[in-house]
């Protein structure tokens, strides 16, 4: 049986291994696929994965043998599921393999901009402290997070995972989600605009739907605290970014932690990457080598679950 994966390099840049997926079939594995090659790469064979190049109706239509598609990430939006369904196709992804590694992302932004930790470090290296008239010295306001508050915008597995690092650090926690559960006693559901309005610090957790693009616009970011942090690592087209590098200009809001943006890799002209106290990295929060080890090991077991007849992780 053909197996192959279009663009392996993100979950495997070399760290692991592909030993499992090969023990399933004729394994070949592709570092990255342009579309052009899609046809070429997936000819004849039965499973493909892949993690960020399309499949949709028409290159379902190439494949006549190919009976599964698995997403090498959450996020299937990748994949036309209607075409996939009508095609008999199965598509699997994995779910909840990052959540604490997001999760820990979420409070790296967030500690870099309340306390700037490497900014600091590298003012002293530079020899700045050296130069200090005072035994100590810092040029960003200093923030403690105990007693504030964290506006929470979706409250799945990375959100909760959020709220409880939250509470360690004695914050207040508003969350505002579609379905709030009573259970959750520890903090406090919402409005959304209660969030904006009160938070200290808004993280974004919420998933990308016509409903959700644009959620933080010019309008909610001017309802915010001119000392509130954004926090976003789910999806940059949640963010309108023109309006958020215009109120980071005019300080309508202190600053943005961002792991995702609208276009990845930006283009050089996005104008998130010249303003003013905006930390954005390059989507990395699941990629930690722990996150992308269960990634794998639930790739492997989706893969076996489908040729045992019994799929796991199936959207379509």
């Amino acid at each position: 049986m053909k197996i192959v994966v279009l663009d392996g390099h993100a979950l495997n840049p070399g760290d692991l291994s592909w030993q499992g997926l090969g023990q399933c079939g004729e394994l070949t594995v592709y570092d990255r696929t342009t579309p052009e090659l899609v046809a070429e790469r997936a000819a004849g064979a039965r499973i493909v994965l892949t993690n960020k190049v399309f499949l949709g109706e028409a290159e379902m239509a190439m494949f006549p043998e190919l009976r599964y598609i698995g997403v090498l990430a959450t996020g299937v939006n990748v994949v036309d599921l209607a075409a996939a369904r009508t095609r008999g196709i199965v598509v699997t992804n994995v779910p909840a393999y990052s959540t604490p590694s997001v999760a820990q992302h979420v409070f790296a932004l967030l500690l870099e901009l309340s306390r700037g930790v490497g900014r600091h470090a590298a003012l002293v290296r530079e020899g700045t402290w050296c130069r200090s008239a005072d035994f100590a010295f810092w040029q960003t306001p200093q923030v403690e997070l105990a007693g504030k508050t964290l506006g929470i915008v979706g409250f799945g597995g990375i959100g909760r995972a959020v709220a409880r690092i939250a509470r360690a650090f004695d914050m207040h926690i508003l969350v505002h989600t579609r379905t709030p559960d009573p259970q959750a006693s520890d903090v406090e559901f919402t409005t959304i605009e209660r969030v904006f309005a009160e938070a200290d610090v808004v993280s974004l957790h919420c998933p990308l739907s016509v409903e959700t693009q644009g959620l933080v616009n010019a309008g909610r970011l001017a309802s915010m605290k001119p000392s509130a942090f954004l926090i976003n690592t789910g999806r940059g087209p949640l963010v309108d970014e023109a309006a958020l590098a215009d109120a980071l200009q005019r300080g309508v809001i202190a600053g943005a932690g961002l792991d995702v943006l609208s276009q990845e890799p930006p283009a050089s002209d996005n104008p998130l990457l010249n303003a003013p106290n905006c930390l954005i990295t390059p989507h990395l929060a699941w990629a930690t080598l722990a996150a992308r080890q269960r990634l794998m090991e639930t790739v492997v077991a989706n893969v076996k679950a489908f040729l045992a007849g019994t799929p796991q992780n199936q959207v379509n």
